[in-house]
């Protein structure tokens, strides 16, 4: 059966999205089910250079952390954004969410948000001539969170993840069942009171997140399994509070994946399921991750990723964004350049960004505007 697929092939090789057998020679690039959850969903993160952990509470904190939202300025909030992928190539392959926190009252609050991954339509047939068989490949997570101030300035939160993910071709006489599995996070969030300096006013952040936290998922009818793409992120970050009208936050943050490193283990010349690297179970490859790179220190610094971003804010109304992404050109050499611009009107903000890739491997999100918009309602809390 001829199967027409290019757009969901690309989007599977641009992202590493299934764990395939690889030449032992070839660059050990980490592999992982469901890497859409990695993606910068909200425009504000992507116009600071996909940086969340550390920056200050919004509607957004879920996927970067979520015990921001014991820190949130608004009790509730709801918001919703949209990202066209590889939208130079195709049209139909985009990623949604839709996010809602309410912050229960001076201590706690707790979150729920639905992301979506459509990788558009798929035609399947034997002939030019014949009616084609429609599919539409997707993967979706859902999770709730909760989050709890311990004192004053420091607050931690803990969610739940179920992830679904349904990238088998189905045909005429054969079933095809999607994948699935569940996760959790676990976050921490620091926020100082406002310091007077000598010019200005600042205030210092810093936060946690090891996220995706589970069990395996597996895609294909042999029962091979694929790590979640549990990840390790450490931010800090400072305002500089210039006066009532501006105020300048600057931001850095690095990420790790805590997933196996590819290697030949048996020696056979070849990385595939045969080798200790594919068997190691989730949990031991949490701890074994920072010590397992054939190649010893030097490669497991090479997994860890780093972004810087800044955001400019005038009288709470505009905002402009600028962030850099790095990542080793041997371990996926994604480099990154983007910008980002934000309105806020009464209790309705809107949000922005443009990438522009800085190294040899272009990326998806080259040439692609990312939007969010942001519902803030109910009383405020006084935390700046």
């Amino acid at each position: 059966m001829k199967k027409i697929f290019l757009p969901f092939l690309i989007v599977l090789l641009s992202y590493n999205a299934v764990g395939q057998e690889q030449d032992a020679t070839a660059q050990r690039v980490i592999t992982t089910g469901v890497p859409f959850v990695l993606i910068a969903a909200d425009a504000r993160s992507a116009g600071m250079g996909d940086i969340g952990v550390a920056t200050s509470s919004d509607a957004f904190s879920q996927q970067w952390n979520p015990a921001k939202y014991a820190f949130a300025v608004s009790k509730q909030g709801v918001g919703v954004t949209y990202t066209p992928y590889l939208s130079q190539l195709v049209n139909d392959i985009f990623l949604g969410n839709l996010t809602y926190y309410n912050r229960i009252n001076e201590r706690s609050a707790v979150a729920a948000s639905f992301r979506y991954f459509s990788l558009g339509d798929i035609e399947l047939r034997d002939t030019a001539e014949q009616e084609p068989l429609l599919q539409s490949p997707n993967e979706l997570t859902f999770d709730v969170s909760y989050a709890l101030r311990l004192s004053e300035r420091f607050s931690m939160a803990v969610a739940g993840r179920y992830l679904r993910s349904d990238l088998k071709l189905q045909t005429s006489n054969a079933d095809a069942n999607a994948g699935s599995s569940f996760a959790v996070d676990v976050a921490g969030y620091y926020q100082s009171e406002e310091i007077p300096y000598n010019d200005f006013d600042g205030r210092w952040r810093g936060g946690f997140n090891i996220s995706n936290i589970g069990p395996k998922i597996s895609y294909d009818e042999t029962g091979q399994e694929n790590n979640l793409p549990t990840n390790l992120g450490l931010g800090g970050g400072f305002d500089f509070i210039l006066d009532e009208y501006n105020k300048i936050g600057v931001n850095a943050e690095v990420n790790k994946l805590l997933v196996p490193t590819p290697s030949d283990s048996n020696n056979d010349g070849v990385i595939d399921r045969e080798d200790d690297y594919y068997n190691e179970s989730f949990f031991n490859g949490i701890f074994s991750s920072f010590g397992d790179a054939p190649d010893g220190f030097s490669e497991e610094l090479k997994e860890f990723t780093w972004a810087l971003g800044a955001e400019y804010w005038y009288q709470d109304v505009f905002a402009f964004r600028l962030g850099y992404f790095n990542e080793s050109e041997d371990k996926g050499f994604r480099k990154f350049l983007s910008l980002g611009a934000g309105f806020k009107y009464t209790a309705i903000n809107i949000d922005i960004s443009y990438l522009f890739s800085t190294s040899k491997v272009r990326s998806p999100l080259e040439g692609t505007l990312r939007f969010g918009l942001t519902f803030n309602f109910g009383d405020e809390y006084d935390e700046y």
